[in-house]
């Protein structure tokens, strides 16, 4: 999952930077209206998150521009504010949610899967395919009736094929999707997961569920 976090405040951004990422999530923030409309309207985002009070352009005119372009990414606004008609004003205007400061990161969490499934019409915090299971909101994995333990961008990397069962691939999208930016298209970190994804998902079972397709990328295979 790709976050934006529109924030000025620095402490706070870093605060949510550091939490999200440690769930392995890709994030980009920025500090002021002006570039996070940028960003905005100009990348691909899966959730942004969006202070009210900004420099530059504010939050809710940041709202109203992306919604007026028919910008349909999951917005939850960010306020120290308690002022009911602000938050009342904010979801009128095509906001998702809305989270009063200081919160909990779990909260935020939370929240964003939580406005996530809903903007993809998914409202299961749990995916299944075959004897695999996983938590969306725990991120528990069981395969049969063992737990895995897997590492938070196992857990992202499982995720994304888990959600197209037969879907291929390439080693660049799941690059793009799972890391979130760049690497030498020599590397071989991609690789790397998919053998320890292995090793944990498959290695104790009779039916592996993860493919290789030649000359390609990898899949889960279409039926579990």
């Amino acid at each position: 999952m790709k976050v934006l976090v529109v924030e000025d405040d620095p402490k706070i951004a870093s605060f949510v930077q550091k939490g999200l990422k440690e769930q392995g999530y890709v994030v980009d923030v920025c500090h002021d209206g002006d570039e996070g409309y940028d960003l905005a309207s100009g990348e691909s985002y899966d959730v942004i998150l969006l202070d009210i009070m900004l420099p530059g352009r504010d939050g809710l005119s940041i709202l109203r521009a992306l919604r007026a372009e028919k910008n349909t990414v999951p917005v939850i606004l960010l306020t120290a504010r308690s002022g009911l008609d602000e938050r009342v004003e904010g979801l009128n205007m095509g906001a998702d949610d809305y989270l009063p400061k200081p919160f909990y990161m779990e909260e935020l969490i939370a929240r964003i899967i939580a406005v996530s499934r809903r903007a993809s019409g998914d409202q299961l915090s749990v995916l299944r395919h075959g004897d695999l299971v996983l938590n969306l909101i725990t991120r528990d994995v069981l395969r049969g009736d063992n737990r895995l333990e897997l590492t938070s961008r196992e857990f992202n990397l499982l995720e994304l094929m888990i959600r197209s069962p037969g879907r291929v691939y390439s080693r660049t999208q799941l690059l793009e999707h799972v890391w979130g930016y760049d690497f030498d298209p020599q590397t071989n970190v991609v690789d790397v997961y998919i053998r320890r994804l292995r090793n944990k998902v498959d290695l104790p079972n009779e039916l592996s569920l993860i493919e290789t397709v030649r000359g390609v990328g990898y899949r889960i295979k279409a039926d579990g």
